[in-house]
């Protein structure tokens, strides 16, 4: 009786570690998207643009106002976080300079936060976001009023200040403020790593059909895009881009009209410039993973953090015990 009980319980922790790790293994290698082929003139047209893309006029000619210019300068940063928030969420950008943005370094290697966001509708909340970045140093600020129709524009923006002002950021991580980010675990991924250009990884997303309701609010006429489907795109809530793909899709962006949402937007531009995106589900996407420290310790996000969690979980995974199997 006893060797079956024993059998019992190791048959319960192989199946937990099978579904657990399967799951990740199935996304990683079975819904991997097909790579893009580069043969078309107009992708290869992208390409070389971007690889010769001169920063000095764009410093000159630089579509927003942006508040801290100078927080790169010429600094070898490995991971660049750039945190897309609202003007209004003064808390919430304290909370993660607090907790998980205040990693300045994985693994010996250079991290920055940096904050992303439109200028307030109220002129309070706006004089008090200019006190914040004088005193944090860590505000890009668009010259466009940030509501959820300029979401896209927010992200526009972040691409052309990446490759303007941080052109020695190896790897761009778009982050959601509502996140939990394990800047190590991410880090630790991205050093092993293989594959050093055209990287542009997070939870995939396929086969997404656009909204053709004319009535809904995010409505895409055929004329604007005519595809069935969208090509496949990281979902918005966190994704990682390397420098070269980050200067392809602010090259590819000049020319997409479509009115649709940032991680869409993203994925057309990615598309246009022959990258496919890379799956990883250590990305939870808009889900809320359930905190277990080790867990936490191993995947990149977690979404719909409460402040209070935050710490909580930040303090519980920057202690130095290591996690067994």
């Amino acid at each position: 009786l006893r060797t079956h009980q024993w059998c019992f319980i190791l048959f319960n922790v192989l199946l937990f570690h099978m579904l657990l790790f399967g799951a990740d293994l199935l996304e990683e290698y079975f819904l991997r998207s097909l790579p893009l082929s580069y043969t078309d003139a107009k992708t290869l047209e992208i390409r070389e643009r971007a690889r010769k893309l001169d920063m000095d006029p764009l410093k000159a000619n630089l579509s927003y106002t942006v508040s801290s210019a100078a927080t790169c300068s010429d600094q070898e940063i490995f991971l660049l976080v750039l945190v897309c928030s609202s003007p209004e969420n003064r808390t919430r950008r304290n909370v993660i300079r607090q907790t998980w943005g205040n990693v300045t370094e994985a693994s010996g290697y250079a991290v920055l936060t940096l904050f992303a966001l439109g200028k307030a509708a109220s002129v309070t909340t706006q004089l008090e976001i200019n006190e914040e970045s004088q005193k944090h140093r860590d505000i890009i600020e668009g010259s466009f009023i940030d509501s959820p129709e300029t979401q896209t524009q927010k992200m526009v923006m972040s691409v052309e200040w990446t490759v303007t002002f941080c052109p020695h950021a190896r790897y761009i991580l778009k982050a959601d403020e509502g996140l939990f980010v394990s800047i190590p675990s991410l880090v630790g991924h991205l050093l092993s790593l293989t594959q050093l250009e055209d990287v542009y990884m997070g939870r995939v997303v396929h086969q997404v059909a656009p909204d053709r309701d004319p009535r809904s609010p995010g409505f895409v006429p055929i004329h604007q895009y005519a595809e069935e489907f969208y090509p496949d795109y990281c979902e918005g809530s966190a994704f990682v881009m390397s420098q070269d793909v980050a200067r392809k899709v602010y090259v590819a962006a000049k020319e997409v009209a479509v009115s649709v949402p940032p991680d869409i937007f993203v994925g057309i531009c990615a598309k246009r410039a022959g990258i496919t995106p890379i799956h990883s589900s250590r990305f939870s996407g808009e889900k809320h993973i359930s905190y277990n420290r080790c867990c936490y310790k191993f995947i990149f996000t977690s979404s719909n953090m409460k402040e209070d969690e935050l710490f909580k979980d930040w303090k519980e995974t920057s202690n130095g015990k290591d996690c067994s199997l």
